[in-house]
Parts: structure tokens; C-alpha cells; sequence
């Protein structure tokens, strides 16, 4: 079987979940390759899987034709659904869901994708998410739907054992865009060091991806605030692999993860952190209900509610019992649950029914 892969551009979650689930994938006999419509920095973590970058009919008619995949997955990209599907492919026409914003802009999205979708997939495909799983049900009850946890590399992105900090980081990843809600973290991260001046706070972005009005309302932030300046760090385009080595800094320097977006399909950031022993607080995003059980697996803070944020932060900064216990119940969660094995299990059984 030849499975191919396309999303917009290789960076995040995307990114991460095409690699890892095309490699557990070829291990059980599947052929992968990987099509992107842009470059991005992700390229440098691909290794040892087929990737286009192609845009242009022709090009991707070419490659469709000299291929002859068995299965195409398009994610989000409704174009990209549209063009393959008048291309008379023959195969399996996969739509993937991974997130699309915020609640009201996914509502607004899949109404202008709905006949788009009805028309040239032959299944939908998403993660465990409420607002996907209630939105798509409604939208497209004709059309076979699949729903299935995405998959860590387990096997190699771990926790890694190094230098420890002498002082506590506070770490958050994502893009600067609207719905990843970065400037509720800068406001979470200057009371957290007005109440401990030690804390650092690490900011990790891929700065390719940025809105171009928030990112200027980041750098005024910043720059206007004399702790933000001093203390924040942002770190724009790391490595995947290196990322295991950040986040495990930030737990073992008694700090954490903190995730504010406002709606997550999935939420790898989250689920990486606990992979790699840091604990996580974050708001109720939707996906990381399959990652985060309150106080057990991380904890969750009322978005919009500094005070109630920064409460439960100092909890896991000084309660070691309850941050160990978090943090052993999150590593085993996520290992149990979220394999790349069990991803392989569920995507070839999809394959069969499809």
C-alpha cells in the first residue's frame, strides 16, 4: 500500500504528526510520502521519507499519475481536496481535520467547505475533539467518519536527562496568532515573576508563521514591560529533536508548561511536555481533554482568569507531591494511550473499511 500525505507547509503539530505517523506506518509495509505546498523550517526534521513541494496542477497530476497511491489524506487544505479530486484520482480521497480555529471560525469554515467535501471525499478523518466530533457529525452524516488519537514517537522523544537550572522556566509553545492567545501567557508570565523575580519564561514560535499586527503587539509588549524584556526569552524554529531537551529543562527546573490557546484539535505541545516530564497547565482547548484529566495529568486554569492561572502555577512550583504525581501519571498516560503503534493499529483499520 502507497499512502501520500499533503497539508500546507511542514511546521507544528502538522509537521510532527506526518513524520511520525509516515514512519510507524512504513514499519508495518505502508509506503509514505509527505506533499507540502510551501517549504517551511519543519524540512530539517524529515529524514528518510518521500517530500514534495508543489503547488501547480501539472506538477501534482505528474506525481499522482507516476505514484499511483492507493490512499491520499489532504489536510485542511480544501484546495488542495478540489484539485485532486478534478484530477479523476482514482484511489482513496481522504479529508483530515486537525483543528480550525477557534469555535466560531470552524463553524464559518466547514460552511464554506461543506459542499466542497460532500463532493470529492470519501471520508473524513479527525482527532479526538469535541468540537470536531459535533460539528463534522452534524455537517456530514452521508459521508464515513473516522476519529482516532494522533501519535508520539514514544521510542525516541522523550525525557532526557541534562544540566539542571538554577531557576524556574515557564515554557510555551505555539504560533503568534489570535487563537493560540500568546498574550494571555506574556500577562500569566509577568505575574508569575513579580511573585518569584527568578522565573524565566521561554517562548517558542516558528516567527515564518506569525500574523504580521500580532506579532508588532508582541514586540511592543515586551518591549514596553521591563520584566518581559529581562526575563523572557523567545526561542523561534528549534529542531524537533532539541525541543525533547528544552522541555525537559523546564520540568526539572521546577517550572512548566503553560498552554493558552483557545481551541486545540490535538494539542502536541502539550502532550510532548508530558512525554518529557514537564508538568502542563492549560486552558480546556478542546483536545487536550484526551491528554490533560484535572489533577492527575496536569491541571487546567479558566482562560481569561490570570489570578486563577498564576494559583494554580505556584501550586505545581511548590507542591512537590502534587507535581510528581502529575508528572509520573502524564509520562504513562501518554505512553499507554498515544503510541505511534496503536496510530498504525487504527489508521489500517480505517484503510480496511474505507
Amino acid at each position: 500500500m502507497k499512502v501520500l500525505f499533503t497539508f500546507y507547509n511542514p511546521s507544528g503539530g502538522m509537521e510532527t504528526l506526518n513524520r511520525v505517523r509516515s514512519k510507524a506506518l512504513q514499519k508495518r509495509g505502508i509506503e509514505c510520502h509527505l506533499l507540502y505546498t510551501v517549504g517551511g523550517h519543519g524540512l530539517k526534521n524529515i529524514e528518510g521519507i518521500a517530500t514534495y513541494i508543489m503547488n501547480s496542477e501539472t506538477d501534482i497530476h505528474g506525481l499522482i499519475e507516476r505514484e499511483q497511491y492507493d490512499a491520499i489524506i489532504v489536510c485542511t487544505d480544501i484546495n488542495m481536496l478540489v484539485k485532486i479530486g478534478n484530477l479523476g484520482y482514482r484511489g482513496t480521497l481522504i479529508y483530515e481535520l486537525q483543528g480550525l480555529g477557534t469555535p466560531s471560525e470552524t463553524e464559518i469554515i466547514l460552511e464554506d467547505y461543506r459542499t466542497r467535501i460532500i463532493e470529492h471525499a470519501d471520508a473524513l478523518l479527525y482527532p479526538h475533539n469535541p468540537l470536531l466530533k459535533k460539528m463534522l457529525g452534524s455537517y456530514f452524516s452521508s459521508i464515513p467518519q473516522f476519529c482516532f488519537d494522533d501519535p508520539l514517537d514514544c521510542d525516541h522523544f522523550g525525557y532526557r536527562e541534562g544540566t539542571r537550572l538554577p531557576y524556574p522556566v515557564i515554557g510555551w509553545i505555539g504560533r503568534i496568532q489570535a487563537n493560540k492567545n500568546w498574550i494571555e501567557f506574556l500577562r500569566i508570565g509577568t505575574r508569575l515573576i513579580q511573585i518569584n523575580p527568578q522565573i524565566h519564561l521561554w517562548f517558542f514560535d516558528d516567527d515564518t508563521l506569525a500574523h504580521p499586527d500580532e506579532l508588532n503587539s508582541f514586540r511592543h509588549i515586551v518591549s514596553s514591560s521591563p520584566l518581559l524584556s529581562q526575563r523572557l526569552i523567545r526561542y523561534s524554529n528549534v529542531p524537533h529533536h532539541q525541543m525533547a531537551e528544552y522541555l525537559s529543562m523546564i520540568g526539572d527546573s521546577g517550572g512548566m508548561l503553560v498552554s493558552t490557546s483557545i481551541q486545540e484539535g490535538f494539542g502536541y505541545a502539550v502532550a510532548e511536555s508530558m512525554l518529557c516530564r514537564c508538568p502542563v497547565l492549560s486552558t480546556d482547548s478542546g483536545g487536550v481533554r484526551r491528554l490533560i484529566y484535572p489533577n492527575l495529568t496536569g491541571k487546567y486554569y479558566s482562560r481569561g482568569n490570570i489570578e486563577d492561572a498564576v494559583k494554580e502555577a505556584v501550586i505545581l512550583m511548590i507542591d512537590s507531591h502534587t507535581r510528581n504525581w502529575l508528572v509520573k501519571n502524564a509520562e504513562a498516560h501518554i505512553k499507554k494511550h498515544f503510541s505511534a503503534d496503536l496510530y498504525s493499529e487504527r489508521f489500517l483499520e480505517m484503510m480496511h473499511r474505507v
